[in-house]
């Protein structure tokens, strides 16, 4: 049995976070698929025995069961002594970009994306996310426009963090994120340059979606 179980589904970005973490430090895991477009995270059973807050990611790691990508990218971080910030100042900065993340870069991504590919939204509601999410880019465009990564000269975790929706399909989006903020897509292939780096489809199950 793997070190570690994650508990994840190939389209949630939150997991992907999750999963290439585990692959970047070289951890040995082992994905445990989600149905969530069944309903799974809904359930009962789901929000009894593997998380109350009815959402993935959720590590499994021996006795331990963790959730919230954030706190799972801490833990492992914290374990392996890779992607971690390394003074007091640096884990200030990693957690502002990492909350900004949350609630301006993967929370209107993520809300965009299922709403324009998975659940057919109402455009006046998607083009609303669109505007906001262009100028929330922009602002990490701008900073990674004078740096490699997002707290300077190496990856951290609020690399990690901040990529977990943007390697989905660009047809997904309707609009091609690396080439609208170039600062952006060049980090992006800096972080795929990295050993371990997969793209979410090939890293977790449950794509193609069955029909």
């Amino acid at each position: 049995m793997a070190e570690y179980q994650l508990y994840c589904f190939a389209q949630s970005g939150n997991s992907y976070r999750a999963a290439l973490m585990l692959n970047l430090i070289g951890a040995k895991w082992e994905p445990i698929w989600v149905d969530f477009f069944k309903g799974e995270t809904r359930t009962p059973k789901f929000r009894e025995e593997v998380n109350e807050m009815g959402e993935v990611p959720v590590l499994v790691h021996g006795k331990k069961k963790l959730t919230q990508s954030g706190v799972i990218l801490t833990y492992l971080a914290e374990r392996s002594g890779k992607f971690l910030p390394q003074s007091d100042d640096e884990r200030l900065e990693a957690l502002r970009w990492i909350i900004f993340d949350d609630q301006k870069i993967s929370g209107f991504l993520a809300t965009y994306r299922f709403l324009k590919n998975f659940a057919k939204g109402d455009p006046a509601v998607i083009a609303f996310f669109k505007g906001r999410l262009d100028g929330n880019l922009a602002i990490v465009n701008k900073r990674l426009s004078g740096r490699p990564f997002v707290l300077g000269a190496r990856p951290t975790i609020a690399d990690v963090s901040m990529c977990g929706y943007m390697y989905f399909p660009a047809e997904e989006f309707g609009f091609d994120l690396s080439k609208d903020h170039p600062a952006i897509g060049a980090w992006l292939e800096r972080l795929k340059a990295l050993p371990g780096w997969k793209h979410p489809y090939e890293l977790m199950p449950g794509y193609p979606l069955a029909q």
